[in-house]
């Protein structure tokens, strides 16, 4: 409990939230590594899991692939990528190893979007006249874009925790105190610096929840009431011939 009290202690003195090193510059540091990896990711995991989705074409070579990205050591490929780009160029490493390490969850949840649509519904849209390009624009992503927010929302957690690695390539962020802190034994230091990061995790992973809430098409937002999907296809159906 002392050890906590401390913890909190050290986040609250000031001399924490000032100078380069200061917690607000570290956070901030932090979340630009987790933004622009998990934007990098989505611009190569999106389209292809829309893609592996909606033909069906794929989907066991990316299985295996992403799975082969869950299985790399982030670490190990961090100080990879450092030693390849070199030392001044440890940002770029960085970001391909945050990248790497979130388009796993990207691309499953982009096609298990759309393989999780019924597929009366996706026949539904073919017999009224929609194209291809309508059926994935305009009935498969909105359809599918809750689990494509639940992968981003897991992507999200997990390039939060691992950012705290780049602290050990000198690029700052929240794992700093963490590192620094396991050198002077300062373990308060180690504990607040662990909880600023679950603290950030926490808040990400509530607004990206509300999001994950609000994506969901009007007329699905009765299954969350328990209303099956037997139940709800003729109206799915329905909905989708009138929008056409």
């Amino acid at each position: 409990m002392n050890l906590l009290t401390d913890a909190f202690r050290w986040i609250l003195d000031s001399e924490q939230w000032q100078g380069s090193n200061a917690l607000h510059v570290l956070l901030l540091q932090h979340l630009t590594f987790t933004v622009l990896a998990v934007a990098g990711a989505a611009l190569i995991a999106v389209p292809a899991g829309w893609a592996i989705g909606h033909t069906g074409r794929g989907r066991e070579i990316s299985v295996g692939l992403s799975g082969a990205a869950r299985a790399v050591p982030s670490f190990g490929l961090l100080i990879l990528l450092v030693l390849v780009f070199g030392v001044t160029q440890k940002t770029e490493a960085a970001l391909v190893t945050f990248v790497v390490l979130a388009i796993p969850s990207l691309l499953a949840g982009a096609y298990s979007g759309i393989e999780a649509i019924d597929r009366s519904v996706i026949d539904s849209a073919r017999a009224v006249g929609m194209s291809e390009r309508q059926i994935l624009f305009r009935v498969e992503i909105p359809l599918g874009l809750p689990l494509l927010m639940g992968g981003i929302r897991s992507a999200m957690l997990q390039v939060i925790a691992t950012v705290t690695i780049a602290a050990y390539v000198n690029l700052g962020g929240l794992g700093l105190p963490i590192i620094t802190g396991l050198a002077l034994r300062r373990y308060d230091m180690v504990l607040g610096g662990a909880l600023l990061v679950a603290l950030l995790a926490l808040v990400i992973d509530g607004l990206l929840t509300l999001m994950q809430r609000m994506s969901v098409p009007r007329g699905l937002r009765s299954t969350v009431h328990g209303v099956s999907n037997a139940q709800r296809a003729p109206a799915l159906r329905s909905t989708r011939a009138n929008n056409s």
